[in-house]
C-alpha cells in the first residue's frame, strides 16, 4: 500500500516518540529533518498534532521532550458539572492557575447574549487549568455584576464559575454549549503554551437560570489529546 509523505512522516514520528522515555529529548529541528528526510517547516506541522497530543512539548530555546503521558479527563455530556468535579472523581490531580478578574463593559454582543443594556459593566474571569505542569484548558467566563462581583471571589475560589454559583444557591437549569474546532488564536496560544494555529476544542456555553435568563457566557479552549468528551444518544423512538 502506497502511502503519501506525510503519512510516512507521522508514522515515523509516532515510532520515534513512543521509542524514547518520558523527558527524553527529540534530536534538534534541523537533524530530525535531515534524520526523516523532509523540510523543516513540514516537520514543524507534523509535530503540531504531536503537540496538541499531549505526547511532546517544545520548549522555546530548548528543544522538543516526549512528554509522560497523563490519563485524559473523560466525561459525557449529558450532565452539567464542572472540570474540577470531573477530575475529582476520576481521581485525577488538576490545579487552576492565572486567575485574572477584570471589568469590561458591554458591547452589543455580550448586551444581548446577557440581555444588559448596552455598555452595562462586566465582570470576566479568566484563568488556566493545568494537569500536573502543562497547561491543558484555558476557561474566560462573562457575567454581569448584577450578578456576581470581583470581591465576591475569595481567596479560595476554585476556579469554576459554575461551583461558585451553584454553592451560592443560583437556580440553574441548563446549558447550552456549541462545540467546534479551531485555529488557536495569539492569545489563546499563549496562554496554553503552544504555536499559534493549532487545533483547540471550543466550547463556548451559556448558562440558564430558572428564569431562561442567561446568568454567564462562557469560552473554554482544550487541548484535544487531554480530554475525551462523549455524549450517549437514545434512538427517537425509544
Amino acid at each position: 500500500m502506497t502511502h503519501l509523505p506525510y503519512q510516512r512522516l507521522q508514522a515515523d514520528l509516532a515510532a520515534l516518540i513512543a521509542k524514547s522515555p518520558a523527558g527524553a529529548r527529540l534530536p534538534s529541528e534541523p537533524n530530525l529533518a535531515k534524520q526523516l528526510g523532509v523540510s523543516r517547516a513540514t516537520l514543524r506541522e507534523s509535530m503540531r498534532m504531536f503537540e496538541t497530543q499531549g505526547m511532546i512539548r517544545r520548549r522555546q530555546g530548548a528543544g522538543t521532550f516526549v512528554v509522560r503521558q497523563q490519563p485524559a479527563v473523560a466525561s459525557g455530556l449529558e450532565v452539567l458539572e464542572s472540570l474540577g468535579t470531573i477530575a475529582q472523581r476520576m481521581g485525577l490531580k488538576i490545579s487552576v492557575g492565572n486567575v485574572l478578574v477584570s471589568r469590561i463593559l458591554a458591547d452589543d454582543a455580550y448586551a444581548a447574549i446577557l440581555d444588559v443594556p448596552a455598555k452595562r459593566p462586566l465582570i470576566q474571569i479568566s484563568r488556566i487549568i493545568r494537569n500536573d505542569t502543562r497547561p491543558v484548558a484555558y476557561q474566560v467566563d462573562t457575567l454581569s455584576e448584577d450578578i456576581l462581583r470581583s470581591e465576591e471571589l475569595s481567596s479560595n475560589f476554585n476556579g469554576s464559575v459554575l461551583d461558585f454559583l451553584v454553592r451560592r444557591g443560583d437556580p440553574l437549569t441548563v446549558s447550552r454549549d456549541e462545540i467546534s474546532a479551531i485555529r488557536a488564536s495569539a492569545d489563546v496560544a499563549r496562554m496554553l503554551e503552544i504555536q499559534r494555529g493549532d487545533t483547540l476544542l471550543q466550547f463556548s456555553s451559556k448558562l440558564y437560570t430558572s428564569a431562561a435568563k442567561v446568568i454567564d457566557y462562557s469560552f473554554s479552549y482544550f487541548l484535544p489529546g487531554y480530554f475525551n468528551f462523549h455524549v450517549v444518544r437514545r434512538m427517537g423512538n425509544v
